[in-house]
């Protein structure tokens, strides 16, 4: 898909774009049909199909007349924002409160970025612990390796695993201090 979630979300900010959306969104229509129905000029209303249609939102239909809304894109743009919300904890959660923080947090697996309240970050950090195992001495480029898995700027977490008690270190060694371990 060429257009990004963000030009999507852009497009739908405009309130005559939205309804339009959700006009079509129970139905096919036409620019002219469009017009009567939400009380625009139909110049106007192409304008807005354009930027739609530009974005996938609106798909012209073979008649080359009729707009339809493309729901797969929305679907889409969704899917890139934002983990699927699947039933049961996931991401190696204990509870809800943590699936909630560890959801908001992670993306396909990676952390989109570090979280600035410190109950937050520490359920973060738990779930990044986790990969180190209890009683192994790592080196600090496996360290990195590791870490590097979930965040680019892996010495920024490597820091506070170091930092929060969840790893010790000790010349250029690393193990594993706290946190859960997974059985």
């Amino acid at each position: 898909m060429a257009e990004t979630p963000d030009e999507i979300l852009r497009a739908l900010a405009d309130p005559e774009r939205l309804a339009i959306a959700g006009t079509l969104a129970r139905a096919a229509r036409t620019s002219a049909e469009l017009a009567a129905d939400l009380g625009m000029p139909v110049s106007r209303v192409r304008k807005h199909l354009n930027r739609l249609t530009s974005t996938g939102v609106v798909r012209l239909g073979d008649d080359r007349r009729t707009y339809r809304l493309d729901p797969e894109t929305l679907r889409w743009a969704a899917e890139q924002v934002g983990p699927p919300r699947d039933i049961g904890l996931a991401l190696g959660a204990a509870n809800e409160d943590e699936e909630t923080v560890l959801r908001t947090f992670f993306r396909n697996g990676r952390l989109t970025e570090i979280p600035s309240k410190e109950s937050k970050r520490r359920i973060v950090l738990e779930r990044i612990a986790i990969e180190f195992e209890a009683g192994v001495r790592y080196d600090e480029k496996e360290v990195n390796v590791i870490v590097g898995r979930f965040f680019n700027d892996y010495a920024a977490i490597r820091r506070y695993l170091v930092d929060e008690g969840f790893l010790d270190r000790d010349h250029g060694e690393y193990w594993r201090t706290g946190g859960r371990v997974e059985i």
